[in-house]
Formats: structure tokens, C-alpha cells, sequence
């Protein structure tokens, strides 16, 4: 099973918490982490812009990549959110095979 990080820029840490929560509540990314105080330079209706901002880094499964950017983008402050996919080539097993556990759908009682 093929499985990758998403990256995304969020306008706050607040926010990229809040984008995190919601996707790992709903098993679209087994993780979400956090990472406050990045600057970023960027052009954006013509103009050079530098603001403060969060990364936030989910890492899920690829084939619920449409449904996590979907969901990201429904939750998210800006107009064109950045959202990358980025895939895991390898890593431990053992966390590999956690990310697809807590992606999948939970068992029925």
C-alpha cells in the first residue's frame, strides 16, 4: 500500500491544530504534526508578500489523498491553500504498518 505525507502551509498554529485534529479524527491521516514559526515568501495577486505561518505535515495513505485535500481545503482559512503530496519511499515497518491501521475504517462492534 502506497502511503505519503501531505505538506500544508497553514496562517496559524491554531489553525493547522485545528486542520489536524479534524483529519485524524475522521482517519484520513494516522498523524498530524505542527510545526509553528516558519516564514514564507510568497507572490500572490501580484504582490511579494512575507508572513509568519505553520506547517502542518499529515501523513495518510495515497488513496485518501482526494478525500483529505478536500477535506483540508473545506477547513482551511486561505483561498488557494498549498497542499503537496509527498511520498514515503520507506521507513519502519512498524510505524508503516500503524499509519495503514489508523487509516483504515474502524471495525464494527
Amino acid at each position: 500500500m502506497e502511503l505519503c505525507t501531505c505538506y500544508v502551509t497553514c496562517a496559524s498554529k491554531e489553525e493547522a491544530l485545528a486542520i489536524g485534529r479534524a483529519v485524524v479524527d475522521r482517519r484520513l491521516a494516522a498523524c498530524a504534526n505542527v510545526v509553528d514559526g516558519v516564514t514564507s515568501i510568497y507572490r500572490w495577486q501580484g504582490t511579494v508578500h512575507t508572513d509568519p505561518e505553520a506547517l502542518l505535515f499529515l501523513k495518510t495513505r495515497r488513496d485518501l489523498v482526494g478525500a483529505l485535500v478536500k477535506a483540508v481545503v473545506a477547513l482551511h482559512s486561505y483561498d488557494c491553500p498549498a497542499v503537496t503530496v509527498l511520498p514515503i519511499v520507506d521507513g519502519h515497518p512498524d510505524y508503516l504498518e500503524w499509519v495503514i491501521e489508523q487509516t483504515s475504517p474502524e471495525p464494527a462492534d
